[in-house]
């Protein structure tokens, strides 16, 4: 199970972006390329909802990174301070 940001239902990424300081950056090549002290969020359009989930690790980078032949759901990367990631997902694993 993944940790997702709460918020309104569409338009997570300007919700993040006004009250947490996030910022969309162009889709990460590598989870490596993401400085430790940074929080990375993918937000997926799910149609009727949007899913705003902190990828903490290499592993869910692939999960959300890898868009198969049949998952055509838009994403929008973004940055954000990884403290309040950690706080606002109530990830627990570092």
């Amino acid at each position: 199970m993944g940790f997702y940001i709460q918020g309104p239902t569409k338009n997570k990424a300007a919700f993040i972006i006004v009250n947490y300081g996030g910022k969309i950056i162009a889709p990460p090549e590598k989870f490596s390329d993401i400085p430790k002290d940074v929080g990375l969020i993918c937000v997926v359009d799910n149609g009727a909802f949007e899913a705003a989930a902190f990828v903490y690790d290499e592993k869910e980078f692939e999960a959300f990174g890898s868009s198969s032949d049949s998952d055509f759901r838009p994403r929008t990367w973004m940055t954000m301070k990884r403290e309040d990631a950690i706080k606002l997902t109530g990830y627990d694993r570092d």
